[in-house]
């Protein structure tokens, strides 16, 4: 059998589909898998052992369809579910396409209503649940991130500081209310007695000085001086992490890290929480609680429609810097 299984973007949530390929892969036998996503993620996918072969969202529409049309799918396992992908199902309708549901209608009643509509599961299970008529289940065993060799960061392009161990704090996000403020960082940056790598992309690299003006000895800016892999590899070399709800925090989840998740505008009912499987691993979640605005997006705004950004504003730095402590400990 030869499987399709479309996710375009993010960083986070394509590590959220992994569980779906590694057990479609492991539990159907001569099963081919194949995956389609856009080409700023292929880097997250390209080394994964259980993708059979990797298809690019391309900008040549049709020859895009055309290739896909003659690999021959047998199914279609679409976890991104919008209208690219009806299109491509369309294109590829002799295969039998299964599709996420991805609750929007739940989703406007919470963030609109407040009213909490959504089932208590994770997103990777309900990913999962496309594959059941297939009898796959899910194998207990998380998440899965594969790190190139190319791209794994010798410890001595760290400063010496850093070489026998750190925190890592993620400090970007897609869309600001998912941030602490700057302000909040350094303050809490300056609360933590133990190295520090700030991680995140070029685009927070200006961000990344001022919060490591702090102590530039204690906090090392990363950001925009690695590639994602890199990131990622720093992550899986962290202490722990600290972060935002974010595709590292994901990637974080992957390789078993401790986490203290900082959340925002949006909210872990979401089923968007740390992911470990079956695997026991202490994480916190911090979330400023009665709140009459929160959630108030699904993904989030570049700053805060009511203006007082009360999610992260309050937000009990004390209390997460005691516990990031106490983690190392």
């Amino acid at each position: 059998m030869k499987f399709l299984i479309i996710r375009f973007s993010s960083i986070g949530d394509i590590v959220l589909t992994t569980p779906v390929i590694r057990c479609l892969k492991q539990q159907l036998p001569d099963v081919e898998v194949h995956y389609l996503t856009k080409k700023s993620y292929k880097g997250i996918l390209e080394t994964n052992p259980y993708i059979d072969k990797l298809h690019i969202l391309a900008d040549d529409w049709n020859a895009m369809i055309t290739e896909l049309k003659k690999e021959q799918f047998d199914f279609v396992i679409d976890l991104h579910h919008n209208m690219r992908t009806w299109r491509i199902k369309n294109a590829l309708r002799k295969a039998q396409s299964f599709s996420f549901n991805k609750l929007n209608y739940e989703k406007w009643l919470l963030t609109a209503l407040k009213i909490n509509k959504l089932p208590q599961l994770h997103i990777v299970d309900r990913y999962l649940a496309t594959l059941q008529p297939f009898g796959v289940r899910n194998d207990g065993k998380g998440l899965d991130y594969f790190i190139p060799q190319k791209d794994i960061v010798p410890l001595t392009d760290l400063p010496a500081s850093h070489m026998h161990g750190f925190i890592g704090i993620v400090i970007g996000a897609a869309l600001n209310t998912k941030k602490l403020p700057i302000h909040k960082l350094k303050e809490f940056c300056a609360k933590i007695e133990h190295p520090i790598i700030l991680l995140g992309g070029p685009e927070d690299k200006t961000d990344g000085d001022i919060i490591a003006s702090v102590n530039d000895i204690k906090i090392y800016n990363a950001c925009g001086k690695f590639n994602l892999n890199q990131s990622a590899d720093l992550v899986r070399k962290s202490k722990l992490i600290i972060s935002h709800d974010t595709g590292l925090m994901h990637i974080a989840a992957a390789f078993n890290k401790r986490i203290i998740s900082v959340w925002g505008n949006t909210v872990p009912a979401f089923g968007m929480g740390p992911y470990y499987g079956n695997s026991e691993i202490k994480n916190i979640i911090h979330e400023v609680d009665n709140l009459r605005c929160r959630p108030c997006s699904k993904i989030g705004y570049e700053q805060c429609p009511k203006g007082h950004f009360k999610c992260m504003e309050l937000q009990d730095l004390e209390r997460i810097g005691k516990e990031t402590m106490a983690m190392l400990r």
